[in-house]
């Protein structure tokens, strides 16, 4: 007997075949889930070892190194592994660091349990928060001392473990409004998995755009059924199951394919601030230490307040604001806290302000040649462009530590130059990629498309010289 043919609705709302690659990675991972309680404990430990042992302990020698003292290998292991290898590790994995071994993320969710469970306020919800919270703690990262006192350290990240299980006692049942609205490394991880070459996709999406609920199995708050972003999902295995018909599962795409197709994947201002905003502040995170210039302007302002008998700016301040290290030579002021602020504000504030200038130019003419969508909307998909740039100047910003590394295990000064060299030639040429399918997507012809694309090839190659200091 010959089956009748399934009616039309019934055929587009069957799930896609599953390639048995990603299948099998999700049969693995769906048969350790229960282990992660686990693994989220032996973070934890490992992360009070590195963060709150070393301020306990004496002084490291002039010579020792990381096998020699922890004091340094905690160093090592924060900004010369952790920072840079998760980072670069969303390409690859996505956001799998927050969900699989973020003690952080666990211990907020255990409080939401256990919490409050008020509604979370529109502060904590505005989307800028998070970017907010990114600044003030990179900034605040650089006026400590965060990568040279283990003090430091205890402090930001200490802290930042702080405030994720008070956000999470006090908001949401059971869930992780801290990974969601404000952690400033789930920002950051956040916008970069949408250059990830791993997705979590609905089995039966349901029209709508993505929204916020706080029902069902997700803890970062997302309707599972309507998810097309990558951004809040932190991997946590919780809404796969290989035999279900329903939920989510893993799918392999091409790394950089959902900002070719950033459109129709939720766009958002708050992570277009910032990618213009975060590199910017790395930069100007990196160049006060090594300008020549930044010396001489603080001492033109030191001058300006022995001058005025502005005696305050020229006292230190408080031990959790700023380096106050007379042990080790390191003793901040109030004009080095005012000169560090406010140098790695003008920076930021004038990297955001070239990208922002590109990506206009870039808009307006887009439109000019018949580019679909208003201004804005066009402004809005192709800021997303330079995301790739963005994450190799915080690459080599922050995590500035693993190069150190490299130099020194023996790999030539030269070497490790062109590799950061290569880093950023990669992020550029991969923005610029972006940039040809963002308009491509938008309708410009092909033949059309480098006049669009040129602001945004000059805007990476300013990017590429105010980072050549950091590079040679």
């Amino acid at each position: 007997m010959t089956p009748l043919p399934l009616p039309a609705a019934a055929a587009l709302s069957r799930p896609p075949p599953r390639r048995s690659l990603p299948l099998a990675v999700e049969t693995v991972l769906f048969r350790h889930q229960r282990h992660l309680p686990w693994v989220h404990g032996a973070m934890m430990a490992g992360f009070a070892v590195l963060i709150f042992l070393p301020p306990l302990l004496p002084e490291p020698a002039p010579g020792d190194g990381p096998l020699d003292h922890l004091v340094p290998f905690a160093n090592l292991a924060l900004w010369g592994a952790w920072f840079p290898l998760v980072l670069l590790s969303v390409i690859a994995t996505g956001r799998s660091w927050c969900g699989l071994f973020c003690p952080m993320g666990a211990a907020s969710e255990a409080a939401s349990r256990r919490g409050l469970k008020r509604k979370p306020p529109r502060w904590l919800v505005w989307p800028g928060t998070p970017v907010v919270s990114f600044v003030v703690v990179t900034v605040l990262g650089q006026t400590t001392g965060v990568r040279s006192h283990p003090e430091a350290a205890a402090e930001i990240f200490g802290g930042t473990m702080a405030a994720a299980i008070v956000l999470g006692f006090l908001f949401s049942p059971g869930k992780r409004p801290w990974c969601r609205h404000a952690c400033p490394i789930g920002l950051l991880l956040g916008v970069f998995s949408r250059l990830g070459a791993v997705e979590f996709a609905p089995k039966r999406p349901e029209p709508g755009g993505d929204r916020w609920t706080d029902r069902g199995v997700c803890p970062t708050m997302i309707d599972l059924k309507r998810k097309t972003e990558s951004r809040h999902c932190i991997e946590c295995l919780r809404c796969i199951s290989p035999k279900a018909p329903g939920g989510l599962a893993i799918r392999f795409r091409r790394p950089g394919a959902e900002i070719e197709d950033i459109a129709a994947r939720n766009p958002n201002p708050s992570e277009l601030l910032f990618l213009f905003l975060g590199g910017g502040v790395a930069l100007g995170g990196f160049l006060w230490g090594v300008l020549g210039a930044f010396t001489r302007w603080r001492d033109a302002l030191g001058e300006w307040a022995i001058d005025r008998d502005i005696a305050w700016l020229l006292t230190s301040g408080p031990g959790w604001l700023m380096s106050v290290h007379p042990e080790r030579r390191e003793v901040f002021l109030w004009l080095d806290f005012v000169m560090i602020v406010g140098f790695m504000g003008l920076v930021m504030v004038a990297f955001a302000a070239v990208l922002a200038t590109a990506t206009a130019a870039a808009a307006a003419l887009a439109g000019a040649l018949g580019g679909r969508g208003t201004l804005g909307s066009r402004f809005l998909a192709l800021g997303y462009q330079f995301a790739p740039v963005a994450m190799v100047s915080l690459l080599i910003g922050l995590g500035g530590g693993l190069f150190q590394a490299l130099a020194a295990l023996g790999l030539p000064v030269g070497w490790v130059a062109g590799l950061k060299a290569g880093l950023f030639a990669v992020g550029g040429l991969w923005s610029l990629w972006l940039g040809w399918k963002i308009l491509a997507a938008q309708g410009i012809p092909a033949p059309w498309r480098p006049l669009p694309l040129a602001p945004g090839l000059v805007a990476t190659a300013a990017a590429a010289a105010a980072w050549a200091p950091a590079v040679l």
